[in-house]
């Protein structure tokens, strides 16, 4: 009897999560907006910003300058690549770490993907 009886409350309490399903889908998505415009940029995250561009341009130069070594070792010449591909290194790093300091500092472009999805409605029509 018992088991009849906690599987009917079960069933009514799933019918009755299926119906507030999209009232919480939508409360999710609202937090989830709200947390992606007003993000917290705290001393962490600029510690973590400042190390991931101090890593990207100092990975790439470490290459450029070990490359030009190894090539200066194995064809010698009257140009120096360890200096010329250690600027390389450093001008690669640079543009990387522009692309990715300017890709975390855009806002997101809330308004866009809701005039994008009105555009694909209006088409589908």
């Amino acid at each position: 009897m018992h088991s009849k009886e906690n599987n009917k409350d079960n069933d009514q309490a799933k019918d009755k999560d299926y119906k507030n399903l999209p009232g919480t889908v939508g409360k999710k998505a609202r937090r989830r907006v709200k947390a992606r415009r007003t993000r917290d940029r705290s001393v962490w995250f600029g510690l973590g910003m400042f190390g991931m561009v101090g890593w990207t341009i100092a990975i790439t130069t470490i290459i450029g300058v070990v490359t030009g070594m190894w090539i200066d070792r194995t064809w010698p010449g009257p140009y120096s690549w360890t200096l010329t591909l250690l600027f390389i290194g450093l001008i690669v790093g640079c543009l990387n770490a522009w692309y990715w300091v300017s890709r975390e500092s855009r806002p997101d472009d809330d308004e866009n993907d809701n005039k994008d999805n009105k555009d694909n409605k209006e088409r589908d029509n």
